[in-house]
């Protein structure tokens, strides 16, 4: 189990890593907006040959980045939904047994069908070289897409993350200080 609450460990810091990559997007998603709005309203040129089209599509691109990259992160921060009202009332061992069950029940078969699905999306918009719906937009579509399997296959991590430390919890070998971080 040491073995496996390692690999859980690691699973964590990668996720911990892409998920400030993700941060980022979300401080350059600022910064577009700004720009955006500075060079509409007041009248600024916009540089680099840039147009308004291609200005506007780069900010739901870093959006799309910045919810697919943390996502995996947050899943191992407890920053989805539960339903505390029932579960709490619950022992230890029977939330790490709910744990378990959602996530190889639900979780892991929603990340599987999930990427799979993704996968063919972004898969065919690559071999159609699809661009933007714009004639002045954005190219290399399939780029985007492609943040949507990665964002199940983050997810997925940060379950099989969570599962390992939830069978170490039922088994007794979870740290006491990771408990909170396994149950919310």
């Amino acid at each position: 189990m040491t073995f496996l609450l390692r690999v859980s460990a690691g699973i964590d810091g990668f996720l911990s890593v892409v998920a400030r990559i993700g941060a980022w997007c979300g401080v350059a998603l600022v910064l577009v907006v700004c720009f955006d709005v500075a060079t509409r309203y007041l009248g600024l040129p916009k540089p680099f040959g840039l147009n308004s089209t291609q200005v506007q599509e780069s900010e739901y691109w870093l959006h799309t980045f910045l919810f697919a990259l943390v996502i995996g992160w947050a899943y191992t921060r407890q920053a989805h939904v539960r339903i505390d009202l029932v579960r709490e009332r619950f022992g230890r061992r029977t939330r790490y047994a709910i744990e378990i069950f959602g996530i190889v029940v639900f979780l892991l078969t929603y990340v599987a069908i999930g990427t799979w699905y993704t996968g063919e999306y972004a898969h065919a918009s690559f071999l159609e070289d699809e661009a933007s719906k714009s004639t002045i937009g954005l190219t290399d579509i399939w780029i985007l897409k492609m943040a949507l399997p990665a964002l199940f296959l983050l997810l997925g991590l940060a379950g099989i993350s969570q599962l390992i430390k939830s069978v170490a919890g039922l088994t007794g070998h979870l740290p006491e200080a990771k408990a909170a971080e396994t149950l919310g």
